[in-house]
This record gives C-alpha cells, structure tokens and sequence, in this order.
C-alpha cells in the first residue's frame, strides 16, 4: 500500500464512507468540514491510494435463501507451495466460499460459506470441497446465529 499521509478528515472520511458508501459528495464534505471540491479530491486520493478499494452494498443473506453460514477449517496432505495454490485456487472459483484464511496452527484453511440448505452444504462439500486434491481433512461447525457482523474497520489508531 502507498504512504498515505493521515489526518483527522482522513479518517472521518472513512469512517463515513464505510457506513454510507452512497452519501453524495456534498454530504460528505459538509460532515466533515470542507467544502466539496477539497472533498472529493481527498476521497479520489483514497481510492487511488488503495485505502478506498471499492463500494459494495450488503445485502441480507436470509433474505434471499441463504440462512446457513458454515466455518470449515481444512488441513492440507503437505504445506508446499504447489497444494496451497490449488487449494486457494479452488475455493476462489466456489460462489459459496465468502471468506478463506490461511490459518497458523493446528488446521491450514479456515473458510466461510454460505448455502441455502444442509443439503447444499453436502452437495459443495461432496462434489468440490473434497476433490480438491491434497486435503488431508475437513471439519465443519454450523453457526447457530450471528451474534455480531460488522464491516467497518476500526480507525481509532489513525492519528488525527
């Protein structure tokens, strides 16, 4: 990531914008304090830094059929270059997986997915999960419900 020079609008500015990513630019800046021109450079200096690296709307998953959240912490055969880039290589080609982590301890993966159903779980882990080559096993804990779910980054380390 690029040197990016932090102040206190900075970090406003993402704190906004991670609550809001559709507040319009003048809403923006008159939240925190300049006017829109100096505004929209600063957020345009943002994205270009990386920091910003793109808008997203959240949308509902029980909303639309999809209530089962699974963790599946995975171990691999061998941790060598060559099995973690086809197991990385096939979770990021499954709709399901929303998250997947290369863990220090006793497991190599731990992934998050998302289905509409047990049997949908059964389906991925039977049909792709289990076919990736070089998987030693898998172990799976279904969330019973979701007590925190937040995509805001904390900022208070940010000087300002």
């Amino acid at each position: 990531m690029p040197n990016v020079s932090w102040d206190a609008i900075d970090r406003r500015i993402l704190e906004i914008i991670q609550e809001e990513a559709r507040i319009s630019n003048a809403d923006l800046a008159g939240r925190v304090g300049l006017s829109p021109s100096p505004c929209w450079r600063r957020v345009r200096a943002l994205e270009d830094a990386e920091v910003i690296r793109r808008y997203v709307t959240l949308v509902d998953a029980e909303a639309i059929g999809l209530p089962i959240n699974v963790f599946a912490t995975v171990a691999l055969e061998k941790q060598v270059e060559g099995a973690l880039e086809r197991f990385e290589r096939a979770v990021a080609e499954r709709p399901e997986v929303m998250e997947c982590y290369l863990m220090t301890g006793e497991f190599d993966y731990l992934l998050r997915v998302v289905v509409p159903s047990l049997g949908a779980y059964e389906r991925f882990l039977m049909d792709h999960l289990t076919r990736i080559e070089g998987i030693a096993s898998i172990k799976s804990s279904f969330a019973l419900k979701q007590v925190r779910y937040k995509t805001a980054l904390p900022l208070a380390h940010i000087e300002g």
